[in-house]
């Protein structure tokens, strides 16, 4: 009889520790979510902790931020991973589910930032190159941002001895550290400048933030006495360049270069207003 007794016991307890063993089977917990910077630019990629517990093993960590999906690294109860840098404006929510090895899975609740860059430095948008010795369709004006941030040109304008030539819309941006060409006179083109320009004639050409503050200017010789601009110089072939670009003076290169660095090989022209 007390062997019986003894089985049955064994067997009772054997079924009471497999079902203490189900009982502890359940999801983790997704203890915190914390993301840094708090407020980025469009130059910052967002990394994203979640801090996780429980007692079942995380098998894999997902975060996923406006559709897309990143596999989180690390282990035990940590867990990263970068939503990569956004344009200005962005909005992003995301969320991070982890799934343990008892196979539940845990999402977080949503968590979001807007991508806010600075406020425009309007000092750093410069005229940086004109070129006027081509065919209509080949002068150009070219800007240049010396900012650690795009420059919308929305707004933006430009007038050619005191007279608008041209206007940003949306759209036009001048990344930074970068260039912006401007390319057709006398509206040669879809996006060109409507005005004429001559390389053999006394010129002022004005660039204006989105608000009408005058924000830089090139001037080569004065106006006449009739008041008027257009007399008479001597002839350039090549572009008038600011080296280094956005910070230089005004020099005569003999190769101009839209869009791109400019060149180094230059003279002086004692025409040109510094």
């Amino acid at each position: 009889m007390k062997k019986i007794f003894f089985i049955a016991a064994t067997a009772i307890l054997a079924i009471t520790g497999c079902v203490k063993d189900e009982i502890f089977k359940g999801p983790s917990k997704i203890d915190k979510v914390v993301f840094a910077p708090e407020s980025p630019t469009s130059k910052d990629a967002v990394n994203v902790t979640a801090t996780v517990s429980g007692l079942q093993a995380v098998t894999a960590a997902t975060l996923t931020y406006n559709g897309n999906a990143l596999q989180m690294t690390g282990s035990g109860d940590t867990f990263k991973a970068s939503i990569p840098a956004m344009a200005d404006g962005t909005q992003v929510s995301f969320n991070v589910k982890v799934v343990n090895d008892a196979g539940f899975e845990t999402v977080s609740d949503n968590f979001s930032y807007k991508v806010g860059d600075p406020a425009t430095d309007w000092s750093k948008l410069k005229l940086n190159e004109v070129y006027g010795a081509g065919a209509d369709n080949e002068k150009f004006f070219e800007l240049y941002n010396a900012s650690d941030f795009d420059i919308k040109l929305t707004g933006v304008t430009i007038s050619k001895d005191e007279e608008n030539c041209w206007t940003g819309i949306d759209g036009e941006v001048v990344p930074a550290k970068g260039w912006f060409a401007i390319i057709g006179g006398k509206g040669t083109t879809p996006r060109g400048f409507s005005s004429g320009f001559s390389a053999k004639k006394s010129v002022l050409i004005e660039l204006f933030d989105n608000k009408g503050n005058k924000i830089d200017q090139f001037q080569r010789g004065e106006k006449g006495s009739d008041g008027k601009w257009g007399a008479s110089l001597s002839n350039n072939s090549g572009s008038w360049s600011r080296v280094p670009d956005g910070t230089g003076k005004w020099v005569i290169t003999a190769t101009f270069t839209p869009n791109a660095a400019n060149s180094t090989d230059s003279t002086d022209d004692p025409d040109v207003k510094q």
